[in-house]
């Protein structure tokens, strides 16, 4: 058995951001799918592994990690190479806030248990379920896209020239951008990101269609 573990679904955003953190670190974990499309994650079995009833959750040894910023700053701080995070203060002040802008102000509000509610609450079908998505994704990307065109001396990151937090955020975010069919021509500048980020072997092999429980 591997030392670590992580609980995930092939489709979440937040499991996404971990699998990519593991994949540039080079290390290995045992993936155990919580299918949360049957709710899986609310069986009392996974409760008792996150009382949260969220994905991702990663076990290392005799310890429990959830949350996946406190999983990737765990992960950067115990495995510093590649760093995620920048030395400088003001950087790292920024890239930080640029995952907050997905990870606080996007992802939440799009997430399946608030689409869940918006179905069975007020009766949203999928049309006003997609409009409600591309309403909150195309605000964050607005914000985000302007700031990287003021970033002079970015690299074809979101940050400098290598892959960053904040990219981590980003992608499992574009994912679901296209899955809530929403049009990306309006970003070029988090669509060359995205490029950029999916020619690495460690974000491609993080996406969600190449994970073991994706439907085939």
């Amino acid at each position: 058995m591997s030392e670590m573990q992580l609980y995930t679904f092939f489709r979440s955003g937040t499991a996404h951001r971990v699998r990519i953190s593991l994949n540039l670190k080079g290390l290995q974990a045992e993936h155990i799918p919580v299918n949360l499309a049957v709710d899986a994650q609310l069986e009392p079995a996974y409760a008792e592994v996150n009382p949260q009833k969220l994905v991702p959750t990663l076990n290392v040894g005799d310890h429990r990690l959830i949350q996946s910023p406190a999983i990737l700053e765990w992960l950067d701080e115990t495995y510093p190479e590649p760093a995620l995070l920048p030395r400088d203060t003001w950087a790292r002040a920024r890239v930080r806030a640029l995952a907050a802008m997905v990870g606080c102000d996007v992802h939440p509000i799009n997430n399946r248990r608030i689409l869940q509610y918006l179905r069975k609450q007020f009766g949203a079908d999928e049309a006003a379920v997609n409009a409600w998505c591309g309403r909150w994704i195309a605000d964050g990307f607005d914000a985000y896209e302007a700031l990287l065109a003021e970033d002079e001396h970015r690299g074809g990151f979101s940050f400098g020239g290598a892959p960053s937090m904040a990219d981590l955020y980003l992608i499992p975010q574009v994912e679901s951008a296209r899955r809530f069919q929403v049009d990306l021509t309006r970003w070029p500048l988090i669509s060359e990101v995205e490029q950029r980020c999916m020619a690495l072997p460690a974000f491609a092999d993080a996406a969600p269609m190449r994970q073991p429980d994706a439907p085939k």
